[in-house]
């Protein structure tokens, strides 16, 4: 029987986009708080010239085609507060500052029409409202430091009716992602639950409490040990908002080798970019996604719908396995033969992924040879090798332990 969330798992590839009034700034979206702006001079300086005059958000949606994606995350509202449609809920929004245009309708129609799952980001913390503990804080505020309880319920009831028009005025949402949901206090089991009612198929990330479906890992690939949805969140640079001098880009070898590290432990890549003020994506971003998005189509069986891998860490790459088909990744090559120890399955067949050519192989004992394999490597990216086993993949032993090389214990 098909579930509601079986397209999570065939995607293992998302984007997540962080835009919003911060762009302007240009200093990451963390800028308010970190500089101490104060909410007037926030407004004047950055949500008022928020203009967004080249936002296209069919160009997104192109682009996260070409990368090889499956759905699409968009801040709906970040910690700052600036929400970018035109809330009922106060004066702070994208409808009557800068922009003055609903810019979640269109993100949300140009994803569906491309045939991408629509995901929204959403921060309950709201560093503009009157009644949130207060913008500055160096750790996140704690449950003392309401003003009120009376303050709490209000500020509670403000970012309920948020959500509920996001869920409410644009069709299917298939995935709500949660940040900031901190003092704990705001958390109500109630909120997720009328978001489920409004949304049956949504998928809910884990941070404002249950009812949630997806555990994230951010800034980190850390599988769980136990077989759930989960997603490991990372930025293309060093800043998950436009910030106008950070080049730390990540490149197209570093993204295949997050995104085969995450599908082999059943979960999936939702990697970050940070459009400009305009609302275009910095060139050096699409160009990475591009590039990984190639490699992405030559090697998709390998990827979509991968399940936990039973296989430890090796010398020369990572294992993926889906059925009874194992992937190796050779991402550093070890010469004409290949030997590996992990396999306790026989052997039926070898052939590289990309071109279907067979690989030689012996299996003897503990131990299967590859040969003949081309040096260099034919994918200057990762190359991978099929096999075709009896039964389900499983390893000799087990690793049981998170030891790894180079980690302090």
């Amino acid at each position: 029987m098909r579930t509601h969330h079986e397209w999570f798992n065939e995607a293992r590839y998302g984007l997540l986009i962080h835009w919003g009034a911060h762009a302007v700034a240009g200093r990451g979206e963390w800028a308010r708080n970190r500089e101490r702006i104060p909410r007037d001079d926030y407004s004047r300086l950055y949500a008022e010239r928020f203009s967004a005059e080249n936002y296209d958000p069919a160009a997104w949606a192109t682009l996260a085609k070409d990368a090889g994606m499956g759905y699409v995350v968009l801040t709906a509202r970040h910690h700052d507060g600036f929400a970018l449609w035109p809330t009922k809920t106060g004066e702070f929004h994208a409808g009557r500052i800068g922009p003055r245009r609903d810019l979640v309708g269109p993100f949300v129609e140009a994803m569906r029409d491309a045939g991408l799952k629509v995901g929204l980001y959403y921060s309950p913390a709201d560093w503009s409202h009157p009644d949130y503990p207060g913008p500055f804080f160096r750790d996140w505020p704690g449950i003392h430091h309401w003003a009120s309880a009376e303050a709490r319920e209000r500020f509670i009831a403000y970012y309920r009716a948020q959500l509920v028009e996001l869920m409410t005025n644009y069709g299917r949402i298939d995935y709500l992602w949660f940040d900031g949901c901190i003092p704990h206090d705001l958390h109500r089991r109630e909120i997720n639950e009328e978001l489920l009612r409004l949304q049956p198929h949504l998928l809910i990330t884990e941070r404002n409490g249950p009812p949630s479906h997806v555990k994230i890992s951010e800034q980190a690939i850390r599988a769980p040990a136990a077989d759930v949805l989960w997603e490991a969140c990372v930025t293309l640079n060093d800043n998950w908002g436009w910030h106008a001098g950070d080049s730390h880009w990540k490149d197209a070898s570093e993204v295949v080798r997050m995104l085969i590290e995450t599908a082999a432990g059943g979960g999936n890549l939702l990697l970050n970019v940070g459009p400009k003020p305009d609302g275009t994506i910095p060139a050096e971003s699409a160009q990475v996604l591009r590039e990984a998005g190639a490699w992405l189509r030559r090697n998709r069986e390998s990827i979509s719908g991968s399940e936990l891998s039973p296989f430890s860490w090796n010398c020369w790459g990572r294992v993926t396995v889906r059925g009874n088909r194992i992937y190796l990744h050779i991402r550093n090559g070890v010469g004409p033969e290949l030997c590996w120890a992990e396999l306790k399955n026989k052997v039926r067949r070898a052939w590289w992924l990309n071109s279907g050519a067979p690989v030689a192989f012996e299996q003897n004992g503990e131990h299967l040879f590859l040969r003949g394999l081309p040096v260099p490597l034919p994918d200057r990216l990762t190359s991978t090798i099929v096999l075709d086993v009896v039964g389900k993949p499983g390893a000799l032993t087990p690793q049981t332990t998170f030891w790894i090389p180079g980690e302090q214990v």
